[in-house]
């Protein structure tokens, strides 16, 4: 039986259905990445799926961590079947030579094949590889390091600080031999936290605002056809989710100093950009707070600018968008009417 919006969620993930286990899914990873799964869905299940996260209430951190667990080890497996395996290799050899025949050609086998210490590592993008153990030991990094392909190995050194660089290449020239067992358990304890990486914080809300925040980050055909289906059946959730939401013209909403602030941030090119589809009265709002010369050249830029693509000045507002929302959630900038403030005119 379906899940009613606000019912309370059972303790067993195997009672939930997949569907709610999608939405706790990206209710757990950070809003650009569950953009980047919806852009990759079917336009009936992103308006399930959507609808689904906007009626989660609270998700228990336990909870959540189960179902991230749950996909985490579902894709594991899914990789190591495509994959193959030595079983397999076994079972093919066993049928095609003879017994002891098989047997020796196995042994040579798994000795060529025997599983790379973090293999669960060497499919990452060196970036995001980066980003997962700049954190650690520098001997946890050198171990890792001298387990991975030179090239790979080379571009984790170069994104590391200039210290942590030294401190891993000394330990790697005085690397010996290292057991087994170590090497065991550093692997065992990072493919852990890289499952448990998933969950960001010890409780999650689902609801209209993870909506809204998932939906800033889409791009416009996305965020307008999600909207659009959602509308169809439940016009008053879609209205809940516009009010959370912050476009480029809501930058009207923020206050002289606060434009001030976005303004250092923005160069003049792509302020006449963004500028160029925005409304009188935001133009007005945000060169008013520029020079008057600084304003004059930013009108002229956006007379003599001549066509431009739609996706560019999208990409250019949103940039600004961006910048706004960051300055706000560091307290550094306000915006009038969000949260539970008033709107002053």
């Amino acid at each position: 039986m379906p899940r009613r919006p606000g019912d309370k969620l059972p303790n067993n993930p195997e009672d939930l259905e997949g569907l709610t286990k999608a939405a706790i899914l990206l209710l757990a990873i950070d809003a650009e990445k569950a953009t980047a799964i919806l852009k990759s869905m079917e336009a009936e299940t992103v308006e399930e799926v959507t609808r689904e996260l906007a009626g989660l209430g609270r998700v228990p951190p336990d909870l959540v961590r189960a179902v991230v667990n749950e996909f985490y080890h579902t894709a594991s497996a899914m990789q190591h079947a495509a994959e193959g395996s030595l079983d397999h290799a076994r079972a093919l050899l066993t049928e095609a030579l003879d017994p002891k025949l098989a047997a020796k050609v196995m042994q040579q086998i798994q000795t060529q094949v025997q599983k790379t210490p973090f293999s669960f590592l060497q499919r990452a993008e060196s970036e995001n590889l980066l980003t997962f153990i700049q954190d650690e030991h520098p001997q946890t990094i050198a171990l890792i390091v001298c387990h991975l392909a030179h090239h790979k190995a080379s571009e984790i050194l170069m994104g590391l600080p200039m210290q942590k660089q030294i401190e891993v290449i000394k330990r790697i020239a005085n690397m010996e031999q290292t057991n087994p067992q170590v090497i065991r358990e550093v692997e065992k304890g990072l493919e852990s936290r890289l499952s448990s990486m998933l969950v960001q914080s010890t409780e999650k809300m689902g609801g209209v605002p993870t909506v809204s925040e998932i939906l800033n980050l889409a791009d416009r055909s996305t965020e307008k056809s999600i909207l659009e289906g959602l509308e169809a059946e439940d016009p008053d959730l879609v209205e809940q989710i516009r009010r959370l939401m912050f476009v480029f013209e809501d930058v009207l909403l923020v206050d002289d100093r606060g434009i001030q602030s976005v303004l250092k941030e923005v160069d003049n090119e792509e302020l006449s950009l963004a500028l160029k589809t925005a409304s009188q009265e935001l133009q007005n709002k945000i060169l008013g707070n520029m020079s008057e010369r600084a304003g004059q050249m930013i009108r002229e830029d956006m007379e003599f600018m001549g066509p431009v693509r739609v996706s560019d000045v999208e990409a250019a507002q949103q940039r600004i968008v961006d910048i706004v929302r960051r300055l706000e959630e560091a307290g550094e900038i306000i915006i009038q009417g969000r949260g539970d403030a008033e709107l002053i005119v």
